[in-house]
C-alpha cells in the first residue's frame, strides 16, 4: 500500500459550525477546534454531499474506500455508537463490530489522542444535524477485502498509546509534537513511506508522495526543509498558504486545502508549537546537491520552454514579481525531492490567493517531453537544486490525475462566497461575459469590477478575481470563439486580466501577460 491509500487531506469546503443539541457547550466548542485541528470534514465529506456525511472515495491501491457518516444519525451514522466504541476506534482501530479499520483512517496517529480529547471530539460529532446517508460498498477485491489479514500490517507497524511528553521539552515543544504527531497527522503526507505508518521505519517528516502531490520535507534540513525558513515565515506559510520575505512560494493541492479547513482557524499559539516540535526534529537530507544533474547552462533542456511559457510572470531570473507572482528561484516547495506538485500546478494551474495572481495551466499546451524538462529547468536554475525526471511515464500520469476548472479537464467550479456569487449576478456578469471575443476582455472587465466591488464591499480581492473567472468558465467554456487558441488559455488570460485591472485600473491590465495557445 504506498502514499495514495492514505489520502487524508484531500480537497473540500470549510468545517461547518457546531449546531449545539444539548450537552456541554464549553466540551462542544472544544471539539469543534478539534475537529478542525485533525481536518476530520476533508475525508468524511463527498462531492456534493453534505459535511462529515461521508461516502468519499478514497482511491487506494487496493481498491476504492469509502468513507463513513460521522453525524450522530441513529441509522447511517454514529448515533448508535457510544463514547467507549468510539474512543476505541481512534486509539486501536477498531470499528463498532469489532473489525479491524484500513489505515487509510489515521489511527496510527490518533491513538495518540488524549481520552479526554476523544471525549470532546465525540461530543462535537453528536451535536452535529444528523444526516441520513447510507455508506455505499467500498470496491476492494480479494484477498485485501479481508480485514482480519491486516492483523500482519498491525502487529508489524502499529503501536497503539496516548501522546507522552518528553520532560526535556517545554510545554510548548510538547504542544507541538501532540498535534503533529497526533489529530494533525502530519507524517500521513509528509512521511517518506506510507506503508509503515507512525512506525520508526516511516522516513519521518522527510517528504513523500500523496495522492499525486509530492509532500515536502519539513524537517530541519536547511536546502529541502524549513531549516532556511524563519519561525515567523513558517507560521504564516501554515496560516496563509504563502511565506513572506524571503521564502517565495504558495501552497497548492491537498496542503492548500488542509491550510483553508484546518491549519488556518487554528490559534497562532498551536501554530507555533507544531514549528518549535518540528525544529527538534533530525534534519534529513532526502537526496545529494552534488549528485543532482545542473540545469542551469546555456542551451539546458527547458530553457526554452521556460522563456516562451513562463518566463512573461516569473521573469528569465525566476523572481517573479513580488506581492504578486511567487519566485521560483530558491523556492524550497520547487526543490522537493519529487517533482509531482511541480507537475501538477504546471498541468492544472492555481486560482489566486493570498494576494497572488491566478496561474494559467499552461501545461495544457505543452508536450509531457516540454513539461518534463521546464520542470528540470525550473528546480535546478538560479541556484535551486533538485533531483531530474527519470521516471518515464511521470507526466502522463500527472496529467491524467490533474482535474481543474483552469485547464478544461473539470467542471467550472461555484462560487463559493454568497456576497460575491450575488454581486456578480447583480453586476449581469452572466450576460455581459457570453461570448466574449478575448480582444474585449479588458473593456469587459473594466465594466463589471467597479459593479461588484460596489454590491461586495470589503470582499477580498482573490475572492473577486476567482469568482469573475468561475463566472467566465460558466458562461464561455463552450464557445467556438476559443477553439483554436485552445480554453485553457482563454480562461488563464481572463483571470490575469481580471487581477491586473483589480490591482492596477490604472495600467488598463497592461501587465497581464499573454497566454500562450496550445501550438497546432
Amino acid at each position: 500500500m504506498d502514499a495514495a491509500a492514505f489520502g487524508v487531506l484531500l480537497l473540500f469546503g470549510g468545517v461547518p459550525a457546531a449546531v449545539a443539541q444539548g450537552g456541554d457547550a464549553d466540551l462542544v466548542k472544544r471539539g469543534e477546534y478539534l475537529v478542525t485541528a485533525g481536518d476530520c470534514v476533508a475525508c468524511h465529506t463527498a462531492p456534493g454531499g453534505k459535511p462529515f456525511a461521508g461516502n468519499y472515495v478514497l482511491n487506494t491501491p487496493i481498491g476504492k474506500i469509502r468513507t463513513p457518516n460521522l453525524t450522530p444519525d441513529k441509522e447511517t451514522g454514529l448515533g448508535n455508537w457510544t463514547e467507549d466504541e468510539f474512543a476505541r476506534a481512534m486509539h486501536e482501530g477498531i470499528t463498532k463490530d469489532g473489525s479491524y479499520l484500513y489505515p487509510a483512517f489515521p489511527f496510527a496517529w490518533y491513538t495518540k489522542v488524549t481520552r479526554d480529547d476523544v471525549k470532546a471530539i465525540f461530543a462535537y460529532l453528536r451535536s452535529l444535524e444528523p444526516v441520513n446517508e447510507v455508506r455505499k460498498p467500498s470496491e476492494i477485491p480479494f484477498p485485501f477485502n479481508i480485514r482480519t489479514a491486516l492483523v500482519t500490517w498491525r502487529t508489524a507497524f502499529f503501536t497503539p498509546g496516548e501522546f507522552k511528553p518528553d520532560p526535556n521539552a517545554s510545554a510548548e515543544v510538547n504542544r507541538g509534537g501532540y498535534l503533529v504527531e497526533g489529530l494533525g497527522h502530519c507524517g500521513m503526507c509528509h512521511n517518506e513511506n506510507k506503508i509503515v505508518g507512525n512506525s520508526g521505519l516511516a522516513g519521518k517528516l522527510g517528504g513523500g508522495v500523496i495522492d499525486g502531490w509530492y509532500a515536502p520535507n519539513i524537517t530541519p534540513d536547511g536546502h529541502q526543509g524549513i531549516g532556511g525558513w524563519s519561525d515567523d515565515q513558517v507560521v504564516t506559510y501554515l496560516k496563509t498558504g504563502s511565506a513572506p520575505g524571503n521564502q517565495p512560494g504558495v501552497a497548492a493541492g491537498p496542503m492548500r486545502q488542509t491550510i483553508e479547513e484546518s491549519l488556518s482557524r487554528m490559534t497562532d499559539a498551536d501554530l507555533k508549537a507544531m514549528v518549535a516540535y518540528l525544529r527538534t526534529q533530525k534534519a534529513k537530507e532526502a537526496y545529494k546537491v552534488k549528485d543532482v544533474q545542473a540545469f542551469d547552462q546555456v542551451g539546458a533542456p527547458g530553457a526554452g520552454t521556460y522563456l516562451s511559457y513562463c518566463s512573461s510572470c516569473h521573469k528569465p531570473d525566476g523572481q517573479g514579481v513580488p506581492g504578486a507572482i511567487p519566485a521560483l528561484a530558491g523556492n524550497t516547495s520547487v526543490q522537493s525531492e519529487g517533482p509531482e506538485t511541480v507537475l501538477r500546478v504546471i498541468l492544472g494551474g492555481l486560482s489566486a490567493q493570498n494576494g497572488y495572481a491566478p496561474m494559467p495551466a499552461v501545461g495544457t499546451g505543452m508536450t509531457d517531453t516540454q513539461i518534463a524538462d521546464v520542470a528540470d529547468y525550473i528546480r535546478n536554475s538560479w541556484g535551486n537544486r533538485a533531483p531530474v525526471i527519470t521516471e518515464r511515464g511521470i507526466v502522463a500520469t500527472a496529467r491524467k490525475q490533474t482535474e481543474t476548472m483552469l485547464s478544461g479537464t473539470a467542471p467550472c467550479a461555484e462560487i463559493a462566497q454568497p456576497e460575491i456569487a450575488k454581486a456578480i449576478e447583480v453586476a449581469g456578469a452572466a450576460e455581459a461575459l457570453k461570448d466574449l471575443h478575448p480582444e474585449q476582455f479588458i473593456p469587459r472587465v473594466g465594466e463589471l469590477l467597479p459593479k461588484v466591488k460596489a454590491s461586495a464591499a470589503g470582499a477580498k480581492d482573490d475572492d473577486i478575481v476567482n469568482g469573475l473567472v468561475t463566472a467566465f468558465c460558466k458562461a464561455g467554456r463552450n464557445s467556438p470563439l476559443y477553439e483554436k487558441g485552445g480554453w485553457h488559455a482563454a480562461i488563464g488570460s481572463f483571470g490575469s486580466i481580471v487581477y491586473s485591472q483589480l490591482k492596477n485600473p490604472e495600467k488598463r491590465a497592461d501587465a497581464a501577460a499573454p497566454i500562450r495557445p496550445t501550438p497546432n
